[in-house]
């Protein structure tokens, strides 16, 4: 390789082939992440999972008429022949009955939180207590009937949604009034929260309902009030509020969180009043918060892993550039040797990582490898004094990508930049390389003059 431009061109294709350890490595380190989520989410799923308090609604059955044609046969008693007529019959069924959402509702939520560790794994998890104040308007309901249709008033029951009830614990009260109801769990195939039999609901002031649950990676509410308001209290330092509503207020310090919702009527759109169950819907339109864990080092080491091939091409890059005046050469298999060692790198950080924390890891494993490249610099490139160039240019890169990584929001503007520098470094250090290799007579491949038949053989 004694031309410069036949050495860069070559160097270029050996960056590119080391996309395949990178993405061997990316696939490792994805593969480590879905483990990592698989073991969240069990250990979450066994302390309770995601909760979303979905309700309450206020259900009222409904009777009506129905009327129905009935043939039968009639036998005439002066001939004995047997004729068939048809009847019409009316008798009282069960119609769809009447849901009605709180008119007032006034929601106070307490959470602490623990971690769980499974091997290396660590798991979020909470111990919530829930207080709801709400009540319902009952006026002109009438409306909503057919004709011949009558409310079943002593049969109304209360329903509240929970995403599973084997989280429950402690504290289980509703009260209506002055009296206390008895909850009992909601029955039927695929249905989870509970319920509780109101007798005839006109004429109670309010409701007070508290629940203790348990839960993990989120706890989310549905919007189900006229007017709904909502007070998150929790330890957990790391909150990412998300959902269909954002909070109206909050304060996130080291100690935990306080969030508020104000959510009216007119933001959501649900019946207050309704034939139909609306709970769906209601599902649909839920808020809450999710307990962020900070240190997803995973996604760190997969965005290390996908920038790589630009710190590898700049390695190469430098390593090409201080060895120009240098009589002795880097053969493509040392530049090969130079890229698998920063391929590894994102498995050292993951590895590291998951024992001692990203930024003691990600401190470990740049100064392996960047203590391992100065080394082979001296001892393998030959360098000499300038493989302080060589570790310097090393220390610079992997400052850069520990910033990249902290921050995913300037990742592609750092990652765009530190891109076009090179670049423009490279263009002004090369401006006067001869890239022919032939005494520069600006052609691809230089020819052998011939002898003309005057010169002296």
């Amino acid at each position: 390789m004694k031309s410069p431009g036949a050495r860069f061109l070559i160097v270029g294709v050996l960056a590119l082939f080391m996309y395949i350890p990178l993405a061997m490595v990316g696939e490792v380190v994805k593969s480590r992440a879905d483990y990592s989520r698989e073991t969240v989410r069990s250990v979450g799923a066994e302390w309770g999972g995601r909760q979303m308090v979905n309700g309450p609604v206020l259900i009222l059955p409904v009777q009506g008429p129905v009327t129905r044609k009935e043939t039968r046969d009639v036998v005439d008693p002066r001939t004995g022949q047997v004729s068939a007529e048809t009847y019409e019959v009316t008798s009282i069924v069960a119609k769809s009955p009447i849901y009605i959402l709180p008119d007032r509702y006034d929601v106070t939520v307490q959470s602490t939180s623990e971690v769980r560790r499974r091997g290396v794994f660590e798991v979020p998890v909470y111990s919530a207590e829930l207080r709801i104040d709400f009540d319902f308007v009952l006026d002109d309901l009438e409306t909503d009937l057919a004709a011949g249709e009558e409310i079943l008033w002593d049969r109304g029951d209360i329903q509240l949604g929970l995403s599973a009830n084997k989280a429950l614990r402690g504290a289980a009260s509703l009260r209506a009034g002055a009296r206390d109801l008895r909850l009992e769990p909601t029955t039927g195939e695929g249905l989870q929260g509970i319920r509780s039999a109101t007798g005839d609901p006109r004429g109670v002031g309010g409701y007070q309902l508290v629940l203790g649950f348990n839960g993990a990676e989120s706890l989310s509410l549905t919007p189900v009030g006229r007017s709904t308001n909502v007070t998150m209290t929790s330890d957990w330092p790391h909150p990412s509020f998300d959902g269909a509503y954002l909070p109206n207020a909050r304060s996130i310090t080291e100690d935990g969180f306080v969030a508020e919702w104000a959510i009216p009527h007119l933001a959501r759109n649900l019946p207050q009043v309704s034939r139909e169950n609306p709970m769906l819907s209601a599902q649909r339109a839920g808020f809450g918060v999710r307990y962020y864990q900070p240190n997803d080092f995973y996604q760190k080491a997969y965005r290390a892993a996908k920038y790589g091939i630009l710190f590898i091409a700049l390695t190469f890059l430098t390593v090409m550039l201080i060895e120009m005046g240098q009589s002795r050469r880097a053969h493509p298999v040392q530049y090969i040797l130079i890229g698998l060692a920063q391929a590894i790198f994102s498995l050292l950080m993951v590895a590291y990582a998951e024992q001692i924390g990203f930024a003691a890891a990600y401190g470990l494993a740049s100064a392996a490898t960047i203590g391992l490249l100065v080394i082979y610099g001296i001892t393998g490139l030959r360098l000499g004094r300038r493989v302080w160039i060589f570790g310097t240019m090393l220390v610079v890169l992997y400052g850069l990508l520990y910033m990249i990584l902290r921050s995913a929001d300037y990742a592609l503007l750092a990652g765009a930049t530190l891109a076009f520098a090179a670049l423009a470094g490279t263009m002004i250090a090369t401006r006067n390389e001869d890239w022919h290799g032939n005494g520069g007579s600006g052609r691809w491949f230089a020819r052998k003059a011939k002898p003309s038949p005057d010169s002296p053989q």
